[in-house]
């Protein structure tokens, strides 16, 4: 009989995928909780806390070797209480714990391991521990057995120990202003210059392996090339691009990108596929497209849009959040062939083609080590040999030709002349989609975050813009309701004869809620500063791309409602959670960008966008003094601020200001938006003349058809409704 037969533990009541797939293991798993705090305390226990996420290629890995085996399990359930966290739900509890085993490790990753007192306090931690002994390291039975000796033999200095390591925690995620400062241009060009050493020249990217697409670090770079006519930095930026593209880490035949490389060359992905990189790369390969007008940069955009509606959005318009690495078992058995299979399925021709073009070899290019039978032969997909190679013709993103949708720019009117070659490696791409649909598919995680959700809202609504695609409009439009349904709860008004009403005043109204997490018809009560920030950048975006006012309106409640519950006025920045969050040891602030933008760097660039359009310095004062906190940082430490540094690039000069004026649903009223929205200006801002836009922006109207102003401060250049002059004038 199999573990999942002969055991069922709490996680069975839990919605979270990853607590999901643990529910059969023979450890007798607590949720994050009271429950298992009180048990804890009450039995005198330490608690393993084991956190990770459902796509996480070795947390699959260490629950087969580790979690389900019997011993392990049973020796746990008599000296701990174990307790297991999806860390995408909880970013903050995983934030805690991730900062403490870095500090005392030097390292940090997922599996997350650590052990705590019955008070929640860490005293000791790891990532992935392996099922026996290696390397001069215990296996992790070994690692459990040790522990729990010294928990029954020194309890009090271990005590003592967790104590002291909590006061250094503090003192670690401790963040308070520096007033001696400055924000400056040239912490900009500090941080480039740094940025520029680390790229590599070959592969492009900023960084050896494992490389990481890191959206924020070129968003950056190449901002920074127009503030400072960076030709060199434009360039890194735009190769690092078409490397990407044409790497393993690029689904080549489904589209969407996965996690990171494991190597240098972008070839060999880890390859789970996350919405949080995916929201990000769509504005980085949207830039790249305007910066360079290279097309291809605007079909890998499309690109990815398109798999997220495939294949990551729920009916009712919420997107999920990742796709596994592993299917049956093994890692990339999904998206990897061997050269007999292709061999086999496809005409000699198309073979050819296809070998060349996609470096398809009999040994293969990809080994899954984790697994003690790994499949023979497999290779990743990458562009080894571009289209354009085999003959006069444009190369085409093959993954436009799934659905028969047209040809990206560049392929228009080949017709009859698309090169022999070309039409064989499109039919040979068919073939090989056919085939791989009817394979097992990685697991989806398919609960729906705020956070996530937020940054691919805010892809979809400015390529509807920048690319002129309504489906694209629909699918920010219809998120939005979604998460307002599911994840949002209005403010309220105040029953008459509360605090601080004069005479005749309205009623004031509390501010909203947005909680984190709905899947299978539940939310959570979880609230986050990430949730918050991210759904405002996603809202600004959908405003800019539409001047629906209904928009402007629920920005201002979402970020009236994350000043109200998560800004700190004494020290600047937020914290990452609500005041009284009573689960857990520390309240942080989140200030490190990495694969993820950090909750204070998006709030920031945020609420000054948002300040500028509206008017309201209630919205500048939080992020300037965010900036302020992080200022030392920025200046000592920019490679883990990158998404922070592009705030300050906005906030250094006054934005470009385009108002549009006259009814925005209009046809030329579009074209006028399309314009805007198709010069790469990064630090300009897009409003309408009605609705909560700031009052010089109302005195400005149109005569007839809608007409569009650039305006600096209250300077404007001469009106027009002509989209080419609108593009000059914004150049």
């Amino acid at each position: 009989m199999s573990a999942a037969h002969k055991h069922t533990n709490r996680l069975a009541r839990e919605k979270s995928p990853y607590l999901v797939q643990h529910a059969h293991n023979p450890v007798d798993w607590f949720a994050w909780g009271d429950e298992a705090f009180a048990q804890a305390r009450a039995e005198g226990k330490p608690i393993l806390l084991s956190i990770g996420y459902s796509t996480c290629h070795w947390c699959h890995v260490m629950e087969r070797e580790s979690f389900e085996d019997e011993k392990i399990g049973a020796f746990l359930r008599d000296h701990f209480v174990s307790i297991k966290v999806d860390r995408e739900e909880r970013p903050d509890v995983d934030k805690i714990y991730m900062t403490f085993v870095q500090s005392t490790t030097g390292s940090g990753g997922w599996p997350l391991n650590v052990f705590l007192t019955p008070d929640l306090k860490p005293f000791f931690g790891g990532t992935y521990f392996p099922p026996d002994h290696r390397h001069g390291r215990p296996s992790f039975l070994q690692l459990l057995q040790q522990i729990a000796g010294l928990w029954r033999e020194r309890r009090l200095e271990i005590g003592a120990s967790a104590d002291e390591l909590h006061a250094r925690l503090e003192l670690i995620t401790a963040r308070e202003a520096k007033a001696d400062s400055p924000l400056t241009p040239e912490i900009l060009r500090h941080a480039v210059a740094l940025f520029k050493d680390a790229y590599d020249s070959v592969n492009g990217g900023f960084g050896g392996a494992p490389k990481f697409p890191q959206p924020s670090i070129p968003l950056l770079v190449l901002r920074a090339s127009k503030r400072f006519g960076d030709d060199a930095a434009k360039k890194m930026v735009l190769h690092t691009c078409e490397r990407m593209a044409a790497g393993g880490i690029h689904d080549q035949l489904g589209g969407g990108f996965a996690r990171y490389a494991v190597d240098a060359e972008w070839l060999v992905p880890h390859f789970e596929k996350m919405l949080y990189d995916n929201a990000q790369l769509v504005h980085l390969y949207l830039d790249a497209f305007l910066a360079s007008g290279d097309a291809s940069h605007a079909g890998t955009a499309r690109d990815i849009l398109d798999y997220v509606l495939r294949d990551m959005t729920h009916a009712g318009g919420g997107f999920y959040s990742a796709e596994d690495a592993d299917s049956e078992g093994q890692e990339g058995k999904f998206y990897c062939w061997t050269h007999d299979e292709l061999s086999k399925l496809l005409s000699p021709e198309e073979f050819i083609i296809v070998a060349e073009h996609f470096g398809v070899t009999k040994a293969g290019n990809f080994v899954d080590h984790s697994h003690p039978h790994p499949l023979p032969g497999l290779n990743v997909l990458s562009i080894v040999k571009p289209i354009a190679e085999f003959g006069p013709t444009t190369a085409v993103n093959l993954s436009y030709t799934q659905t028969g949708s047209p040809l990206p720019l560049g392929g228009e009117g080949q017709g009859e002349g698309v090169a022999h070659d070309q039409q064989l490696l499109i039919s040979a791409t068919q073939k090989m989609l056919a085939v791989r649909a009817q394979r097992v598919r990685p697991h989806l995680d398919d609960k729906i975050l705020a956070s996530w959700n937020g940054l691919m809202l805010g892809a979809f609504a400015r390529a509807s813009a920048v690319l002129r695609e309504e489906k694209y409009r629909f699918a920010a439009e219809k998120n939005l309701q979604f998460l307002r349904e599911k994840l949002w709860e209005s403010p309220s008004p105040r029953p008459p004869g509360g605090e601080d009403q004069g005479e005749g005043a309205a009623p004031q109204t509390k501010t909203g809620t947005l909680y984190h997490r709905w899947r299978d018809g539940e939310r959570d009560q979880v609230q986050l500063l990430e949730a918050c920030a991210f759904l405002l950048d996603g809202v600004i975006h959908l405003y800019e791309a539409t001047l629906n006012p209904l928009h402007l309106d629920f920005a201002g409640e979402l970020a009236a409602a994350m000043i109200a519950k998560f800004y700190d006025p004494a020290n600047g920045g937020f914290w990452q959670t609500p005041a009284g969050t009573s689960d857990l040891i520390l309240r942080v602030k989140d200030d490190y960008d990495g694969a993820e933008p950090s909750g204070n760097s998006v709030a920031a660039l945020a609420l000054l966008k948002l300040a500028a359009i509206t008017g309201r310095e209630e919205f500048r004062t939080p992020a300037e003094a965010t900036l302020q906190l992080a200022a030392a940082r920025l200046q000592k430490q920019p490679a883990g601020l990158a998404c922070m540094l592009q705030a300050l690039d906005f906030w250094l000069d006054e934005p470009r200001r385009v108002v549009i004026a006259g009814d925005a649903s209009s046809p030329k009223a579009r074209e006028l938006l399309h314009a805007t929205h198709s010069v790469y200006q990064p630090n300009k801002i897009i409003l309408g003349n009605n609705g909560a836009v700031e009052p010089f922006a109302k005195t400005l109207s149109s005569k007839g058809e809608a007409t569009a102003f650039v305006c600096t401060g209250n300077a404007c250049q001469p009106p027009t409704s002509e989209p080419v002059r609108l593009k000059e004038n914004l150049l």
